[in-house]
């Protein structure tokens, strides 16, 4: 038996030529895609702005060397730094992620397909400022473009492939959609942008260990920082003349496919265009895992007539949540719960807190409201169940659903019972969720500009035309602060 190995060249893997080819060439028509691509430019923003409340996120931004400014470099929005592409990319994608509070995406596989802006806004922002590397001006029109593309490819890759089942986390899936868009902002052609993506896939992917018990914690906050930051570096090389690997999935033995999919290739639902945007779930209300996101929502409107009745959490003897799979498999939790990062992964915490004050806002995971005794001896009461209908709905493409069912039993004997089957976030909501979505904005405009800073801001991305046609530099230095 022969032990040489064939060292022909062989072509690029078809996911990596597709990704490339939709990415460089595909003409996005969808009106809606870039209707709802501005609510989530604005939505995503205003999550970053929010998380800079927090020391834990705002201690990881910056320069890697403090003091470090970069003349011409991309704007970090709500703050005053100034850096390369790479570093602003991971300070905004950090932002954006920590409070788990921007868009996402369910399927086969989850993730948050706005934590590619990280690297979308940093490099546009950036060649905006360099006349040497923008030959023409960069608009916030190709921005949205870049966010519709970078939804499609995550989402579509996720539709069918699971790699939380593999022990993968989804940034991976950042850092593909994230390399493929830079690509495409950096003018790069299609052999430069299959070897970028090459890159993104021989990397050595995130496990998902950080988001699960016993070791959850803060990364899972800063992970798609890093995804995004990591593609922008990869389409630099590339641009460099960097080489790539065609068969990185393919190749037998050493491939994607054998060595971190079990393997198995990927499977695709649909060709890549621009559903993923157009039905994309917004987190409205609540900075809670989205699985939960119905949960919260029932946990408020029982707790509303827990107080039309002249009762209190201190009356529930017993609460039964009926959910789907995925809930079960990723925020069921017993058990003691060690930060935030826990706790906003936890659904019995995330019920209990609404049940107990009629809210749940992003610091009520903090160390000083999980103290109360009252929110893990509620948790103690929660049993999760498996209702398979709501599963099957959650996986058919047509209907989406995330329904989650509680029955809450009183020491009295009484039963009171809510289901809410899809989020305010979903796209069978948005009439009703929109608005609530530019009042999210507003909120978080206020936390960190004056007055007359918020009305520039506002006036800039509520108009659709205006917005499009501003540069991306003129509309960044609108958050500099």
């Amino acid at each position: 038996m022969s032990l040489h190995s064939n060292t022909e060249r062989p072509a690029p893997d078809k996911v990596l030529v597709d990704i490339a080819d939709y990415a460089l060439n595909y003409e996005i028509k969808s009106d809606l895609a870039y209707e709802t691509a501005r609510y989530c430019l604005m939505d995503t923003l205003g999550c970053g702005l929010e998380a800079l409340e927090y020391p834990a996120c705002t201690k990881l931004m910056g320069p890697i060397v403090p003091g470090t400014v970069v003349p011409q470099g991309a704007r970090v929005p709500g703050t005053s730094y100034q850096l390369d592409p790479v570093q602003a990319a991971f300070n905004i994608g950090a932002m954006i992620r920590w409070l788990d509070f921007n868009d996402t995406w369910l399927a086969a596989e989850w993730g948050h397909p706005s934590d590619n802006l990280g690297g979308i806004l940093a490099v546009a922002d950036w060649l905006s400022r360099t006349p040497a590397e923008s030959k023409t001006p960069i608009r916030m029109e190709h921005v949205l473009t870049a966010m519709i593309k970078a939804h499609e490819i995550q989402g579509c890759i996720a539709l069918e492939n699971s790699f939380n089942k593999v022990g993968l986390d989804h940034v991976v899936l950042v850092k593909v959609a994230s390399t493929a868009v830079v690509c495409q902002l950096l003018r790069l052609n299609l052999v430069q942008t299959i070897a970028a993506l090459s890159l993104a896939w021989v990397d050595g992917q995130s496990l998902r260990t950080y988001r699960h018990a016993p070791n959850t914690g803060s990364r899972k906050s800063w992970a798609a920082g890093d995804a995004t930051s990591r593609a922008v570096r990869l389409a630099l090389m590339a641009r460099a003349g960097e080489m790539g690997y065609p068969s990185v999935l393919t190749a037998k033995t050493w491939g994607f496919y054998d060595v971190s999919f079990k393997g198995r290739e990927f499977s695709f639902q649909r060709p890549y265009g621009s559903y993923v945007m157009e039905n994309v779930l917004f987190k409205v209300s609540y900075p809670a895992e989205f699985h939960a996101q119905t949960a919260v929502e029932a946990a408020m409107t029982l707790h509303a007539k827990l107080e039309k009745m002249a009762k209190s959490a201190a009356d529930i003897r017993r609460i039964t949540i009926r959910t789907h799979e995925a809930c079960l498999r990723i925020i069921d939790k017993k058990g003691p719960l060690a930060n935030p990062a826990d706790r906003d992964h936890c659904v019995q915490y995330m019920i209990a807190i609404p049940l107990l004050f009629g809210r749940l806002t992003a610091s009520d995971y903090e160390d000083k409201v999980a103290a109360d005794p009252r929110i893990d001896a509620l948790r103690g009461k929660v049993e999760c169940v498996e209702e398979s209908s709501f599963t099957k709905d959650y996986h058919d493409p047509e209907k989406r659903s995330i329904a989650n069912a509680l029955r809450v039993e009183l020491s009295d004997g009484t039963v009171l019972e809510e289901t809410v089957e899809y989020p305010i976030g979903h796209r069978r909501r948005r009439k009703e969720g929109l608005p609530l979505l530019i009042e999210k904005f507003k909120t978080n405009l206020r936390r960190r500009f004056a007055e007359e800073q918020q009305r520039r801001i506002l006036d800039a991305s509520l108009d659709r035309k205006r917005l499009e046609s501003l540069p991306v530099n003129e509309y960044v230095d609108l958050y500099v602060v």
